[in-house]
């Protein structure tokens, strides 16, 4: 009744079975594919996840980790890999010259989408279609990775680079999607595999640094480039991991949205009474996982339930768990969700 998804730092995964996270997990076809059985298997032995003997599938990019580094290195930002960290968009600081000189990039052309394309026709070839996406990172976030801190002072001192540099990035946001979607039929699961319970083709916008801007900033400097974004890749759902999601509803509210992303010390009932018709993933803390007890997070879920006070348009997850945490505390999400479910239906 109520969806349940998890997601492991690549830690977690490197210390219980071994899988390195370097530039191959990502851009070596047979690599990627091999991986994406041997994760799938354990969620499955472990939390009774995903399914039992998972044969291969012909992926394009991995569903089962979060890292948005394409669109940081479509324009230019070194990655670096390592065997067991997420991709790490190394940050750079262009000038306001070189900003303004940025335009969309060349997909095709481009590394590293010129590299995942080889594989398609391949995987085509072999398989008869291709599955899989990316983590696109986000508007502010990639823009951060280009700029560097400076980028705050622009949001206030210079509105001609903030336009040319938000309005090359949502192009390029378009075209990728776009791209993305006509290969595969999604765009985002990779960034949340909750919209699954939804509609797979939602573009989840991430919103994560949006939070260290006020919301009043926010909607006069960079709403207008999220409802570009809204209007050309509908369905559309936002991503916002920080705790204070309540605070921008009044300008979310003018996005046309099906899905949120809740981060967790939000305060989820206004967020609910805010998007009545809006499908709310609650997220769990992931370091709460890490040092609570079980029951704690049993608590912490069912807390999260009884605030959004429906079974309804509504999913839990966890992003991002570090080595270390607790089986059983994976297991009290679902446990929690189960009770809530039987409960809440006992009533009605």
């Amino acid at each position: 009744m109520i969806p349940v998804e998890v997601v492991f730092n690549p830690n977690w995964w490197h210390r219980n079975y071994g899988i390195c996270f370097d530039q191959g997990f990502y851009l070596d076809r047979q690599t990627r594919i091999d991986n994406d059985v041997i994760m799938r298997q354990a969620l499955f032995d472990r939390f009774g996840f995903c399914e039992s003997n998972p044969s291969p599938r012909p992926l394009i990019g991995s569903m089962l980790v979060a890292g948005g580094f394409i669109l940081p290195a479509l324009f230019g930002v070194p990655i670096r890999f390592s065997d067991n960290e997420a991709p790490w968009p190394t940050g750079l600081t262009m000038t306001d010259a070189e900003i303004m000189k940025l335009e969309p990039p060349d997909l095709r052309n481009t590394w590293p989408m010129n590299s995942l394309l080889q594989d398609v026709p391949i995987l085509m070839d072999k398989f008869g279609y291709v599955i899989g996406d990316f983590d696109l990172d986000g508007l502010f976030n990639t823009a951060l990775h280009l700029r560097g801190q400076r980028i705050f002072m622009d949001l206030v001192e210079s509105q001609k680079l903030v336009d040319h540099l938000f309005g090359v990035l949502a192009e390029t946001y378009v075209s990728l999607v776009n791209l993305m979607r006509s290969l595969t039929g999604t765009c985002s699961i990779a960034t949340n595999r909750s919209i699954i319970h939804v509609n797979p083709a939602i573009f989840l916008h991430s919103n994560c640094s949006i939070s260290m801007v006020s919301p009043a900033l926010y909607t006069k400097t960079l709403l207008k480039y999220e409802l570009f974004l809204a209007q050309k890749l509908q369905p559309y759902g936002i991503h916002h991991c920080g705790n204070n999601l309540h605070q921008f509803v009044h300008a979310y509210s003018k996005v046309p949205t099906v899905f949120f992303d809740v981060g967790w010390g939000s305060n989820v009932g206004q967020v609910r009474k805010s998007f009545p018709n809006s499908f709310l993933n609650l997220r769990l803390s992931p370091v709460r996982m890490l040092q609570c007890s079980s029951n704690e997070i049993y608590q912490d879920t069912l807390m999260l339930l009884q605030a959004a006070g429906t079974l309804k348009l509504v999913g839990l997850c966890c992003i991002n768990m570090d080595a270390g945490t607790p089986d059983d505390n994976v297991l009290a999400i679902a446990a929690a969700a189960s009770d809530f479910a039987q409960q809440h239906l006992s009533e009605e």
